[in-house]
This record gives structure tokens, C-alpha cells and sequence, in this order.
């Protein structure tokens, strides 16, 4: 992915801890605004990985789940245009929240 930077100011003092570096990436909304989203977690169905994406600057709204995908050896996400391919995912997404609610 080459969405990525990391730029600092020159202040810039705080550790780097690269294990927990987030994710950022910038998709672009319905009415053509870019917005910044960070990537919370992956997750496999079957044969597939999915990530979940979350608004970095409004990380009270509905996050959202796209398909990753490998292309050219590059990471590409794509949305999930299969209703049924749609339902697995919800459902295990659902079955990863609340295992961590009881955890």
C-alpha cells in the first residue's frame, strides 16, 4: 500500500513502537471527500482476509469491512459486492465481537 505516510513535525519525540503503528489509509466518501481511516483489525473467512476500517478523526462511527486482497504483490482492498459473501463476513465479524466481549 502506498497510502501510507508517517510524517512528524520536527517536535517530534515520542517512541516509535512499529508493532502498534497504525494503519492509515485514505478512501474517498459518496460525495467525493477523502476521509482518513485506520485499519483496526483483519480477520479470515474462508479462503478471504477482510479488514476492519475505522474513521480516524470519528472513531464513534459505524466502522467499515472491505476484502483484502493481494495484486501485482501489492495489498489491495475492495469492497464486499456479494450479498451472501456479505452475511459470512457479518457473521463472523459478529462472532469476533463478542468473543472479545467475553474475553
Amino acid at each position: 500500500m502506498s497510502d501510507h505516510n508517517h510524517v512528524h513535525g520536527e517536535n517530534c519525540d515520542h517512541d516509535h513502537d512499529h508493532e502498534h503503528e497504525e494503519f492509515v489509509l485514505t478512501l474517498t466518501d459518496e460525495e467525493g471527500n477523502d476521509v482518513e481511516m485506520v485499519l483496526v483489525e483483519t480477520f479470515d473467512v474462508a479462503d478471504n482476509v477482510y479488514a476492519l476500517l475505522l474513521e480516524r478523526n470519528n472513531p464513534e462511527a459505524d466502522g467499515i469491512i472491505l476484502r483484502l486482497e493481494e495484486q501485482d504483490e501489492e495489498m489491495v482492498l475492495t469492497n464486499i459486492e456479494d450479498e451472501e459473501e456479505w452475511a459470512r463476513v457479518e457473521e463472523a465479524y459478529n462472532e469476533l465481537v463478542s468473543a472479545q466481549d467475553e474475553g
